[in-house]
């Protein structure tokens, strides 16, 4: 052995290792070692050293030292070592590291090869447990993994830590191994040599993996790679381009060397023309959106031709890559429109806004019939492309709802919760502050407008699709995970949270991460992880309450799980219910200081009210609608999976987590259902449990004959519901040619900014002619005082808006922000979206004088967009000296 032996590789260190252990031992396995070295001087003994420490006594080997051109003494070293073990040196001057370990693995003796780096990061303690999984046969390759649990990387900065899992990220569609860049391996010698045609930079393993066909087994051992002590490393920025032009070089199964330059040049034809007719047509007085879309629909009829018959001629063209086209095409039109949108609320010349659109269009179009509609069928294995699929579809919707995001008017909704952030607080009537505290930061930083109030939303639906590709990964695996992201992309709930800013945003964030914990701690068995589900919990719980269910769901699984009652022992769950009781306690508190407002409106006042609905069929409806076509498909595949496994007995930890997961709170929803009311997107969350399952069913379709029409299924589906929604978007934000709107501005949030200004025309119409100022008052429970103060900002102060609480009707927080004795003898305008909400007999009671109902009409880019009717009430009289 050689701990005796000093730590920095001296020349004495050979002459002790020759003379304390002659190499004459029986063997098990045989080995080739490749020790890649560049100028390894400082390093080169201690490597070599160690490497025989860990393999003299156990096999049978050889080092083959791969050196790249090594000026500094290097090679010297080797040769002595080599005048007394098996020790080659083979010298490729010129290539670079993969191109050396791929020549000294075709001079290499044994069939089974391990590569080590000379700079003493690998540990050699390792090569056995490497070299015993490949031996063993049931192994093609074992990896030395840091990031696997045991796995660690010593002395790295922060930045080298991110840049590394960044680095591994950008592997991740293309393997399921946790560390696809790591050096350190043991791998069958043919394994290797087919990486020829990959092999470039310094990714040698990485290039393995991507040459592996199907059936290639691949095992992760943990290791602690500590950073070189002597010496530079050869890692620098050209290596990073050598290792994204080797992804880049793999994804080119679909020629993207040959299909680039020619679509750039049609592409280039269809850019001109586009902005050119586009400009003409806005020089001709059309609005933006018909100038857009003319541009667009010509330029991209004119592009088909060249794409098919010149661009990608050498694809297959049928009526099913047709309406693949389509599909591109309204995507990439859905896409430009956002862009354009945005462009144009920053205030940029159209021409600009046009071309920008145009651009970001182009690359929508170019990525999708390379990748999609023109694709070829042999390009890349089966699960790969999927995977680049779903990354594909997710990027797509996030940035496309990004771009919308300040477009489009606010939902009264999200006006509403704009009001809390005006009145900030540590509770309110109908939900607990963390939907106020995101808007208000959220318009502290982007102003208050759409976008300010918006930006919260996407951020949680990143922080909820990040905890649900952990969870995934670590139930079903990587492939699983990458699926479960779409889903998170297209399924309506989830596509709504984060576009739309409502207490449901931050719920879901929460709720992903909550689970993410418990399935930790009650799957995995990680005591701290309680901490983080507590944690979660409690901020789910400044979102809305009804994250309390997961609760209940843990309770549950430790009761049917006998393994897991251990944890009623142990001080981890009621940690748990501490800091999660900890971060709600501020809510407490409010709610005790205004007589548990908020604790009776959520609670005792739903589940004991004497009004009894049967509401089941109405939550069927609902949960349809949350999920959607594919959201419905794959949830109904993964019931009858649990169901089957159940009766069969062969329900495992995990699956039983999900089961429970979701079906205790869901079980909630429908006892509550069979006597109240219930609400469209109060069973949201509780599917996250089941997506996991979900994204499996995917995966298994995929590899099974026998459920190939259910993976055809939800890609079909999740294709149409991600162009239904784009086109909504785009309607909703600009429009579209030959539809008009709903002539009722409450179906959807289309021209809110508008009535607005003709309500703000009637008030400063009325306070012309009468003295001080009128009062708003809109006539439902929030809705319309609440798109009033927003986009009445600058013009009308919030002290000057109210609803319908004003005349002793329910408007929520409206009536508790201000006192009703102010406002006797004030001037008051009532503003309804429908009649008869200002047609009551006992309005006039409420005033000394009561004019007539009138109506106004709403314009959105000269189309009729919908009307209001408002009335006008003189000298408004209190009763009881109430609150409104």
């Amino acid at each position: 052995m050689l701990s005796h032996l000093k730590p920095l590789p001296q020349s004495e260190a050979l002459e002790t290792l020759v003379a304390a252990s002659p190499h004459q031992v029986r063997h098990s396995s045989s080995v080739s070692v490749i020790l890649p070295t560049l100028d390894e001087v400082e390093n080169i003994d201690r490597a070599i050293g160690e490497i025989i420490d860990n393999l003299e006594t156990g096999y049978t080997f050889e080092i083959l030292v791969a050196d790249g051109g090594s000026r500094d003494g290097t090679c010297e070293r080797v040769g002595r070592w080599g005048a007394h073990y098996p020790v080659r040196l083979l010298q490729n001057n010129g290539g670079g590291l993969a191109e050396d370990v791929l020549a000294a693995a075709g001079q290499a003796q044994y069939s089974i090869v391990v590569v080590i780096d000379a700079d003493g990061s690998h540990p050699a303690g390792s090569l056995a447990e490497l070299i015993d999984r490949v031996a063993s046969g049931r192994h093609d390759m074992a990896i030395g993994s840091r990031y696997v649990d045991g796995g660690a990387t010593v002395g790295w900065s922060l930045r080298r830590r991110l840049l590394s899992r960044l680095g591994a990220a950008f592997a991740s569609p293309f393997t399921d191994v946790r560390d696809p860049l790591s050096g350190f391996f043991a791998i069958r010698r043919p394994c290797l040599l087919a990486a020829g045609t990959h092999a470039r930079g310094f990714k040698i393993g990485l290039a393995a993996l991507l040459a592996a066909g199907a059936g290639f087994r691949v095992c992760e051992v943990p290791i602690s790679f500590v950073d070189r002590q002597s010496g530079q490393s050869k890692i620098g920025a050209g290596h990073l381009v050598a290792y994204l032009a080797q992804l880049l070089a793999y994804l080119r199964g679909t020629r993207f060397s040959g299909t680039f330059p020619r679509f750039s040049v049609v592409g280039t034809a269809g850019f001109v023309l586009d902005l050119v007719i586009a400009s003409f047509v806005q020089g001709l007085g059309a609005g933006i959106m018909v100038a857009h879309i003319c541009g667009f629909s010509i330029a991209t009829a004119c592009s088909y031709v060249g794409h098919a018959h010149y661009s990608f001629d050498d694809r297959g063209k049928d009526s099913v890559q047709r309406m693949r086209s389509a599909a591109v095409w309204i995507l990439a039109l859905a896409m430009r429109g956002g862009i354009i949108s945005a462009a144009s609320l920053l205030c940029l010349p159209v021409t600009i806004a046009l071309a920008a659109g145009i651009i970001g269009g182009g690359i929508v179009s170019y990525l999708g019939n390379d990748l999609f509609a023109f694709r070829r069928k042999d390009m890349l294995p089966l699960a790969v492309r999927w995977k680049l699929g779903a990354i594909g579809l997710t990027t797509y919707v996030f940035f496309l709802r990004l771009f919308y995001q300040g477009a489009i008017d606010l939902m009264p909704q999200e006006a509403y919760y704009w009001t809390y952030a005006q009145h900030l607080d540590w509770g309110y009537l109908d939900h607990p502050p963390m939907v106020a505290w995101l808007i208000w930061l959220g318009t502290a930083v982007f102003s208050d407008r759409e976008f300010g109030v918006r930006i919260a939303a996407p951020l949680c639906w990143l922080a909820t699709a990040f905890f649900m590709f952990r969870s995934t990964s670590e139930t079903f695996g990587r492939t699983a995970a990458f699926l479960s992201l779409p889903l998170l992309a297209v399924l309506p709930f989830f596509f709504a949270t984060g576009a739309v800013m409502t207490p449901d945003a931050p719920l879901t964030a929460a709720w992903a991460g909550a689970l993410y914990f418990l399935q930790r701690a009650l799957v995995a068995g990680c005591p701290k992880a309680w901490l983080g589900a507590g944690v979660l919990i409690g901020f789910g719980m400044l979102s809305k309450y009804t994250i309390a269910l997961l609760g209940p769901a843990a309770l549950v699984f430790m009761i049917v799980r006998p393994q897991s009652r251990r944890w009623f022992a142990t001080r981890w769950p009621y940690l748990c219910a501490i800091c999660a009781t900890a971060l709600f306690s501020p809510v407490v508190a409010w709610n005790a200081a205004h007589g548990w407002l908020s604790f009776e409106f959520q609670g005792s006042r739903r589940w004991l009210s004497d009004d009894v609905v049967f509401s089941a069929p109405t939550l069927l409806l609902f949960i349809a609608i949350v999920l959607g076509p594919v959201g419905l498909l794959l949830a109904a595949t993964s019931t009858a999976r649990l169901t089957r496994l159940l009766a069969a007995r062969r329900l495992c930890r995990s699956e039983t987590f999900l089961a429970v997961f979701t079906f205790v709170p869901l079980a909630v929803f429908i006892a509550f259902s069979q006597f109240h009311a219930v609400k469209l997107n109060w069973t949201g969350p509780i599917w996250l449990a089941l997506l996991p399952l979900m994204a499996r069913m995917i995966e298994t379709a995929l590899r099974s004959a026998s459920m190939t029409k259910v993976a055809t299924a939800a890609q079909v589906l999740a294709i149409g519901t991600v162009l239904v929604f784009s086109v909504l978007l785009h309607y909703l934000a600009l429009g579209l040619p030959l539809v008009g709107y709903p002539k009722g501005l409450r179906a959807i949030p289309i021209a809110f900014e508008e009535f607005v200004s003709a309500a703000e025309e009637v008030k400063a119409r009325v306070a012309a002619t009468t003295d001080g100022r009128p009062l708003l008052v809109g006539m439902d429970k929030y809705n319309v005082a609440s798109e009033l103060g927003f986009y009445g900002r600058g013009r009308t102060r919030l002290d000057d808006i109210t609803s319908r609480n004003l005349f002793g009707d329910s408007g929520l927080m409206f009536e508790h922000w201000r006192s009703a004795q102010a406002l006797s003898g004030r001037v008051v305008i009532m503003v309804g979206l429908k009649e008869d909400s200002l047609s009551g007999q006992g309005l006039a009671n409420w005033f000394e004088e009561i004019g007539p109902i009138e109506q106004r009409t709403i314009y959105k880019g000269g189309t009729e967009a919908g009307r209001f009717f408002y009335r006008i009430g003189y000298g408004y009289r209190t009763h009881d000296g109430g609150r409104v």
